[in-house]
């Protein structure tokens, strides 16, 4: 464990009120399942962003909506409803109803494993509850969980309906907000988890070293969510350069300027492109600089997850811009965003002390 006063981890310890001082592994390996199901959530969102398939159920229900089309009558229905928004009669008009089944299927499972990691997460929520196996202040943490995954749900459905009004495509804006939302559930169903299995409740330098990086991730997995919401990856398919130039020209040239950041296709995927290099630098520097702290084996291999995901994520970025956006790759992409944030996140929780 971090150790001697010469380290960096050591010098600014707090302790933290309201972590548990007990391990309740059970509760911990629940959150952890609830936090891989929230990945595959991810995974099967960006599966049906880049196969377009997002608009094809055009209203909401969320409790008889996971009853699926049985009868040639229901798809007919249910075909009859997807022509009459933007999406079919602007690009898929071509479409008949076996075409239709095609996208209308990859977003019922979205949607219906979003309302199982609902049940997942409370019927367990409500027998831990019963059985005391909950402190005070991690059960307020896991009622704010439940009430952050019936936003998200009301967030999905408001990002599709900013699809079925004029344009046939989601608000960049509402895409990259459901998508963040996501990745703060995953952070905290980890994080919670991680205070249930092995509780650490004092800070170090190199938490909140870790914790710092952790934010930069996000924001630049943000990002790339105006690149998805835009479609911003299928132009410019080169690398390093873009368009052929460092800086391309036409780079915030937008009116208003300020909103080229998240409107102008070229601004979008620089800003993102420039992002992930900072990105990329800053976790080699946390890694380095990690190498000088005293830190426990497990603790440096944590640090290695975080180089070794950061890694991975440049790789599948570069070769699904190079592939101008191959589906495979694309969805690797978006995973391994998701993985990155879960590896630094388990870094900085790692990187703390045993009180």
């Amino acid at each position: 464990m971090q150790s001697g006063t010469s380290t960096p981890l050591s010098d600014t310890a707090a302790q933290i009120p309201g972590m548990p001082s007990v391990a309740h592994k059970n509760v911990a390996i629940w959150l952890f399942c609830c936090a891989a199901m929230v990945f595959i959530m991810v995974v099967i969102g960006g599966l049906t962003r880049l196969t377009e398939s997002g608009l094809s159920i055009v209203d909401w229900r969320p409790f008889t909506g996971i009853i699926p089309p049985l009868t040639d009558a229901d798809w007919a229905t249910l075909y009859a409803k997807y022509s009459q928004y933007p999406e079919f009669q602007k690009v898929n008009a071509w479409m008949s109803v076996d075409d239709f089944k095609n996208i209308f299927w990859l977003e019922f499972i979205h949607r219906l494993w979003g309302r199982l990691i609902g049940v997942a997460f409370f019927i367990p929520f409500v027998w831990f509850l019963a059985k005391k196996s909950i402190d005070g202040a991690t059960k307020w943490k896991l009622w704010g969980l439940f009430i952050l995954g019936g936003l998200q749900g009301l967030m999905g459905w408001y990002m599709v309906m900013s699809g079925l009004v004029d344009r046939p495509d989601v608000s960049q804006y509402r895409l990259t907000a459901h998508f963040g939302l996501a990745l703060v559930i995953f952070i905290a169903l980890l994080w919670v988890g991680f205070n249930q299995y092995a509780p650490r409740s004092t800070k170090t330098n190199g938490s909140k070293r870790a914790m710092q990086l952790l934010c930069l991730i996000v924001f630049t997995a943000l990002s790339g969510g105006f690149v998805a919401g835009l479609d911003a990856g299928y132009a410019f398919n080169t690398f390093p350069l873009m368009d052929g130039q460092l800086i391309p020209d036409g780079l915030y040239v937008f009116d208003p300027t300020w909103l080229a950041p998240f409107e102008d296709h070229m601004t979008v995927q620089w800003d993102h492109r420039w992002l992930a290099k900072l990105t990329f630098v800053l976790v080699l520097v946390f890694w380095w600089r990690a190498g000088k702290w005293d830190l426990s084996p497990d603790q440096r291999f944590a640090t290695h997850l975080v180089l070794a995901a950061a890694c991975l994520q440049v790789a599948l970025g570069i070769s699904t811009l190079l592939s101008v956006i191959w589906l495979p790759l694309g969805v690797a992409h978006q995973a391994g965003a998701v993985l990155l944030v879960g590896m630094t996140t388990y870094a900085a929780y790692k990187l703390r002390h045993v009180s």
